[in-house]
């Protein structure tokens, strides 16, 4: 029994209350939610079926291609071929799926009329998303794959699509390579006309002066250093050449950035830098903008805010891809023309040297000197033409220097069975997934429910010893079966139920501790009334002299259950209207009295707060053993405090998966708040086949629990009751 020395030790233990719960095991919460997760399972797999047996189904069609970069094939035999990097792979799968590809495989003769496309608006964005490119993860293999409901149509597009990725690839290799030879072949035909003019010149000059010596220069180190001049002078200005062929092939390639970069790729120089990740990011961005933007199209309007915002987002991206490019020609461009600057600068001033050594040569023998000039541009002229020819016979050999060898290893081929819907895997995440939503929601539902559910959890919630169970009576009885159940059927576990009760108040409090007592409940519907009468029925037979009185102001039963006149009761003794002699009425049930609650009354609370009832109490503390109180519940009025602070002891009836945490909790401490001596709990209407609240039907056991001491409370030295 809680005192009021304990009730401070009860709220202290308040704050840690809720860690002490029992908590059911999760196959205890998904058992009591078994109809939700059953419920769950079979719609789940109710919509997994009617999704396979309605699904198109779909065949995919695939092609396996090798792509192998091949090295340039330089003079210097030391330089080897270079090879491929994994990065070139995925730019080329990439490729694949661009819009240049896409757009030239779907001008192709009857793509576009494909039933594959007819409900599409945007073939190029569909085929897009559609197209899977990808590079294998343990070989240099791309493989190229679609999805479609008609199977010769995708084996149809994929090979499409390869073939124009080759034709792709097979136009810009030449467009580059035709580009440089055409400027070679010009500069060639300049050198050639200018070597003639400088023959001509030299034979003229031969001509004109027959009896000039011209083995006379050997050992001369004027003629000698002129010599030298002109071999270096002959290198400069084939370096300008080279450096100015590249200018003009990079002028000429400023508009097609791509070309540009393939170009310069080619050339391996070290002056140039090959490709952008920044530039193939922003691509791959402008990409995915494109294929969202084709989505949102079909659900929204073109003025739609978002459909404007993936618009700009677009326009952004494609700025900044131009400008980019834009960037990179320019920077191209400029260190070109700095190379070209260079080499030009260069040759000018071994022009200027020899220049001046021709002076000093032509001061020794300005004839014979005259002679080597013209003979010496004759030889650097002819020593550029073979230079410039031989540039043109290894671009016609090597023009597939860094061009890429596609071998075609598997074309696409109709496929005989469809890929999806995967029937058995959709079942089967249907059924998982059927479970998982229906666990969930009964871990919620459970979660929510915050009613009682078990007497480990009231002990706990409570902290008082639960006192013992009532079982379910049958709902059809009447309301004086139910409450003489004890004394009409005596034999019954009902009835043994209810004497495990007395036998627990008996046993629970020393002897005289608990003459009067008082039984009330958190809310109404509880099952209090049953109790006060069955308990004192089984009282009376154990030869206790037992007295119940009805203070129940608001809704009175126990004249209901035991017949008496209502008229005569407690209201009309304390307002001095009746004797109290004439109001105690007798049972059937050997000793056992009943005071009623007599005649309605407007002020029920001021009349159980009188000196008038507090001397009755007295008085049937010496006339009777057992004073049994029945009183309103104690959330919606007061009376229920009130005689809990002039009784013995205290009995709170809680029902089962019906009185909740909150309203228990705050019926107890309003008890304890004027001092009530609470006992325990009684908890009634127990389903025969709940095993949560200590009864088992299996066995004919009615447990009692008594908080955490072996179901039993303990009694002090002192009397009182250790919980």
């Amino acid at each position: 029994m809680i005192t009021s020395n304990q009730q401070n030790e009860l709220e202290v233990s308040e704050s840690g209350q809720e860690s002490d719960l029992v908590q059911d095991s999760l196959f205890a919460v998904i058992w009591r939610g078994r109809w939700i997760v059953l419920l769950s399972v079979l719609l789940t797999l109710t919509f997994g079926f009617v999704y396979v047996m309605k699904a198109t189904p779909i065949f995919t069609s695939s092609s396996r291609i090798y792509v192998e970069q091949t090295g340039p094939r330089i003079i210097e035999d030391f330089q080897g071929v270079m090879t491929q990097s994994k990065n070139y792979l995925y730019t080329q799968a990439e490729l694949m799926k661009s819009t240049p590809i896409i757009s030239e495989t779907l001008d192709q003769q009857g793509i576009r009329q494909m039933m594959s496309f007819a409900d599409v608006d945007n073939p190029l964005a569909f085929l897009k998303k559609k197209l899977n490119v990808s590079v294998g993860k343990k070989d240099d293999i791309i493989s190229v794959e679609f999805d479609s409901a008609y199977p010769a149509e995708a084996s149809m597009l994929i090979n499409a699509i390869v073939d124009s990725y080759i034709t792709y690839h097979s136009t810009r290799k030449k467009t580059t390579s035709t580009e440089v030879l055409n400027i070679l072949k010009r500069e060639k035909t300049k050198a050639e006309t200018e070597l003639n003019t400088k023959r001509d010149k030299m034979l003229q000059f031969q001509k004109d002066n027959p009896a000039l010596t011209f083995e006379s220069r050997q050992g001369n180190i004027v003629i000698e250093r002129l010599a030298m001049l002109s071999e270096s002078l002959t290198s400069a200005e084939i370096r300008t050449v080279q450096a100015k062929s590249i200018f003009e092939t990079i002028k000429l390639m400023v508009d097609d950035p791509s070309r540009l970069k393939q170009y310069i790729d080619a050339q391996r120089t070290g002056y140039y830098a090959f490709g952008s990740q920044e530039s193939e990011r922003k691509k791959l961005q402008l990409d995915q903008a494109e294929l969202e933007f084709a989505e949102k199209c079909k659900d929204f309007t073109d003025d739609h805010p978002l459909v404007m915002a993936l618009k700009n987002k677009i326009n952004t991206l494609r700025d900044q891809i131009t400008e980019f490019e834009k960037n990179f020609a320019t920077a191209q461009v400029a260190v070109a023309n700095q190379d070209y600057l260079m080499a030009k600068e260069n040759e000018d001033q071994i022009r200027a040297y020899f220049e001046k050594q021709r002076d000093e040569a032509m001061d020794l023998n300005e004839k014979l000197t005259e002679f080597v000039i013209f003979r010496s541009d004759a030889d650097r002229a002819e020593n550029l033409i073979e230079i410039l020819d031989d540039r043109i016979k290894e671009i016609n050999v090597t023009e597939d220097t860094g061009a890429l060898n596609i071998s075609i290893l598997e074309y696409a081929r109709p496929a005989v069975l469809p890929s999806k819907p995967q029937k058995a895997r959709i079942l089967a995440m249907s059924l998982v997934l059927g479970f998982m939503v229906g666990g969930g929601l009964a871990l919620v539902r459970d979660w929510m429910d915050t009613r009682l559910r078990s007497a480990d959890e009231i002990s706990s919630i409570l902290n008082v010893p639960v006192l013992g169970t009532v079982p379910s009576m049958d709902k059809r009885a009447g309301i004086s079966d139910r409450g003489m159940i004890v004394f009409k059927k005596s034999a019954s576990p009902i009835s043994e139920a209810y004497r495990s009760i007395r036998t627990a108040v008996f046993f629970g409090v020393p002897d005289g501790g608990a003459k009067t007592m008082l039984v009330t409940s958190p809310a109404p519907g509880e099952g209090k009334t049953t109790l006060v009468s069955n308990m004192a029925i089984s009282m009376a037979q154990s030869d206790q002299r037992t007295l119940i009185i009805d203070a129940d102001f608001r809704k009175p039963m126990q004249h209901n259950i035991f017949g008496l006149d209502v008229e005569m009761g407690l209201s009309a003794v304390l307002a001095g209207r009746a004797e109290l002699a004439d109001c105690l009425q007798s049972t059937d049930v050997k000793n056992l009295t009943v005071l009623p609650a007599g005649p309605e009354i407007v002020n029920p609370s001021e009349m159980l707060n009188s000196e008038a009832f507090a001397r009755m109490l007295k008085q049937f503390r010496n006339d009777f053993d057992r004073v049994i109180i029945d009183s309103p519940p104690v959330m919606p009025v007061t009376d229920s405090r009130i005689i809990g602070a002039q009784t013995d002891i205290t009995l709170l009836v809680v029902r089962a998966n019906k009185s909740t945490r909150r309203a228990s909790q705050q019926a107890r401490d309003g008890l304890l708040s004027v001092n009530a001596g609470l006992l325990g709990v009684v908890v009634n209407d127990v389903s025969k086949q709940d095993g949560r609240y200590g009864y088992y039907s299996g066995h004919g056991y009615y447990g009692s629990y008594y908080g955490k001491s072996g179901g039993r409370s303990k009694i002090s030295e002192s009397g009182e009751v250790k919980i």
